[in-house]
């Protein structure tokens, strides 16, 4: 197990849990990849690379004519020194050129996994979890390093990678590209899967052929986005969720990113996946070093359903950190859609009284509570208690609920600023801008300027002030807009180009301080909903809003094609009122609340407007999800049946140990003189026994798997039905 190297035959090998990688030093100290897949016992080259004259292919050493690097699977390759292919890095030097040639220097393997300066990435908390192995790379002439930085988990088919550029020369260095990572797969027999969408139908699943010729994802609007995220999974032709190899890789980084596959003229696949290089340089002086985000590989030889639960459980424990990573979330009341912009603290003590009474755990204030905040056209970055609406100020509506037995938890969107505010009229400066440009809004509002560090230490304190004036347990961080006229009033030209990625170092800067000093506070990301559900946002907050869309059916799209990379104790799921405020359907309550049973559970409504009906049923849901919350948060999750293939989804969640579970299905419309429903259950102990909590029939284990689970005949459209089952002695 771990990482080894072979100084007969010049290979690394690393083995983590079930898979194997492995690279060679091959020719003048170039480094080649071999192989990644399911975990060999030793690398003795049985498929070795081949070198044969190509034409058309350049080579390096004009005597020979069979080694070329535009037909060598590499492990970090550059453009311009014979590899046409899309470069995973590229460097400008002071006469302009862009020719860099790193050869194989040095390496160390060491146990544990060291962090990342500035940026989010996974960890280990024993140095027994994971060896790390770093590559030294030269470029004699200019004084540059790069370091590929490789960590393997040991009872995770997990390998993580980053890249340091260091520049010891005498000269400055512009990088203008820095991807995190590069797979070159000898064959293209392939398909890609990514998880695309926009606001309010985000991670849609997204499944295609690779073809000769690059194809990519991209963001580049200053976030991971609502439209593409910094996921993408290469899958050998056939896989389903148990059956067929899959490659996922993921991004820990929340800005611009691009994806990307190249198949080349040998039918080869090169991957790549890091900083979006569209509109980014980072000037590196003599001395200077730059740090590139992690990439999360994820290896699978069982199909997409293991995959994604290695992604949860690495993502849950070794991510994920704070008093929050291992607790059970609390149910939740939102007042946004129940009353937008439109309340006072009588309507939400009655909110919370209600809430209450049907067994709600936690209230929560959205917009609206600061500054002259009637709309979304004013007062963002005014963090002060608006007396109109809390004449006795935040401290006494806290109070107020907290005197229920109720937490509370407030919004916040830290890192916005409204033209109509007493912070921008007093720093104009602080926002993103170019001069003599139109400064671009976007729901009414301006960006503050995160690579500048006096803004940061102001949005720290102001909400520190908050957070500090009350007993305020759970925050709900929003970033409501994508950034446009990209500059910063403090760098200068030949910086202006490392803004963006600056702007993520900054907003890492401010929620790492923010969220130690207040380790007792719930973080949840949102932006506009799930704009920035990404690996690099959950380091800091352990759950992310999933979608403004909480509309049922809507959801069992969004919620299925999250579980590909993140775990369920990570989404935000709610029940919401119908018609549905962004699709206008009515659904029924209970299939409602079945869907955002399978999340971080909660209420996005009016409750004192439910009939007593309906409040009966909500606390029929509050007590059922208290029931499974520790199997929702901490079990382990199987997709049953697809929402992207058919009129039907179910999936279910598997404690560790196999005793218990929970299983839903959903169809979204009637057919007349259908046929009957089975589902084939997964996860289970086929040895094991289990008792139906609904009708307390048992049933083995083997046959709820094989045999499977007849579907009760539903009426109507936009049914559900769930079971409960518990393992017996």
């Amino acid at each position: 197990m771990g990482i080894s190297y072979n100084a007969s035959n010049q290979t690394f090998h690393l083995q983590a849990n079930g898979t194997s990688y492995v690279m060679q030093i091959v020719r003048d100290r170039y480094l080649a990849h071999i192989y990644w897949g399911k975990k060999i016992r030793s690398s003795n080259l049985s498929n070795p690379l081949q070198f044969v004259d190509r034409a058309f292919s350049p080579n390096p050493d004009p005597s020979d004519r069979t080694f070329s690097l535009d037909t060598l699977p590499q492990e970090y390759p550059a453009y311009g020194n014979t590899d046409f292919r899309s470069p995973a890095y590229q460097v400008q030097l002071e006469n302009g050129s862009t020719i860099t040639d790193l050869r194989y220097r040095n390496h160390q393997i060491f146990k544990g996994k060291p962090k990342l300066d500035g940026l989010p990435a996974t960890y280990v908390e024993s140095e027994d979890e994971a060896e790390t192995l770093e590559i030294v790379l030269e470029d004699d002439l200019i004084g540059l390093q790069v370091i590929l930085s490789y960590t393997a988990y040991d009872k995770l088919d997990v390998i993580t990678r980053t890249v340091r550029f260091l520049n010891n020369g005498k000269e400055d260095l512009k990088l203008l590209r820095t991807l995190s990572m590069n797979v070159d797969f000898r064959d293209s027999e392939f398909e890609l899967m990514q998880l695309s969408g926009a606001w309010g139908r985000e991670r849609q699943i997204e499944r295609r052929p690779l073809v000769v010729g690059n194809q990519s994802i991209e963001s580049r609007r200053g976030a991971s986005s609502h439209q593409q995220n910094p996921f993408l999974a290469l899958l050998r032709k056939g896989t389903d969720e148990d059956h067929g190899e899959v490659y996922g890789l993921n991004l820990v980084y929340s800005g611009n990113f691009l994806a990307q596959v190249e198949v080349d003229q040998y039918k080869g696949a090169r991957v790549s996946l890091g900083l979006n290089p569209f509109d980014f340089t980072w000037l590196l002086q003599p001395g200077e070093s730059f740090q590139t985000p992690e990439v999360v590989m994820v290896y699978s030889a069982s199909g997409l359903g293991q995959m994604s639960r290695t992604y949860h459980k690495l993502y849950r424990s070794r991510l994920c950190r704070g008093n929050f990573r291992d607790k059970e979330r609390p149910i939740l009341i939102n007042n946004w859609e129940a009353t937008y912009f439109d309340f006072n603290a009588e309507k939400i003590e009655s909110i919370a009284k209600t809430g209450k009474e049907l067994g709600i755990e936690l209230f929560v204030l959205d917009d609206g509570w600061f500054g002259k905040r009637d709309d979304d056209m004013s007062s963002l970055g005014d963090w002060f208690v608006d007396k109109n609406k809390l004449p006795n100020g935040l401290e006494d509506l806290v109070e107020r609920v907290r005197s229920m037995d109720m937490q509370f938890g407030l919004w916040f969107e830290p890192e916005m600023i409204s033209v109509d505010s007493d912070l921008y009229r007093m720093h104009p400066d602080w926002c993103l801008h170019v001069p003599n440009r139109n400064r671009s809004e976007g729901r009414n509002q301006l960006i503050l300027d995160y690579s500048r560090k006096e803004v940061c230490d102001a949005v720290v304190k102001m909400v520190s002030g908050i957070l500090s004036s009350a007993p305020i347990t759970y925050v709900k961080w929003d970033m409501n807009r994508h950034m446009t006229e990209i500059g910063s009033a403090v760098l200068p030209p030949e910086r202006q180009r490392e803004t963006a990625h600056r702007y993520m170092l900054g907003l890492y800067r401010v929620m790492e301080e923010i969220t130690t000093a207040f380790p007792h506070v719930l973080f949840e990301s949102c932006s506009g909903g799930g704009g920035r559900f990404d690996p690099g946002i959950l380091y800091y907050m352990p759950q992310t809003w999933t979608s403004d869309n909480t509309d049922a059916v809507s959801r069992l799209k969004i919620q299925f094609g999250t579980s590909m990379v993140y775990p369920a104790i990570s989404m935000g799921a709610h029940v919401s009122a119908v018609p549905n405020h962004q699709v206008h359907r009515i659904t029924s309550l209970e299939m409602r609340g079945h869907v955002a049973m399978a999340g971080n559970f909660g209420y996005e409504l009016d409750l004192t407007k439910l009939t007593e009906d309906e409040k009966e049923l909500v606390k029929e849901q509050v007590i059922a999800y208290k029931q499974i919350r520790h199997l929702i948060q901490f079990g382990e999750f199987y997709r049953l049946l697809s929402p992207f293939e058919g009129n039907e989804t179910a999936w279910m969640f598997v404690s560790e140990d196999k005793r218990e579970a929970f299983v839903a299905y959903f169809r979204v419309l009637a057919e007349a003189n259908a046929p009957f429903a089975t589902i084939k259950l997964k996860g289970l102990n086929p040895e094991l026994d289990y008792q139906m909590t609904e009708n307390g029939k048992i049933y083995g284990g083997d046959e709820l798997m094989y045999s499977g689970l007849l579907v009760p005949e539903l009426h109507g459209d936009f049914q559900s039905v769930i079971w409960r089952l518990k393992a017996q002695d």
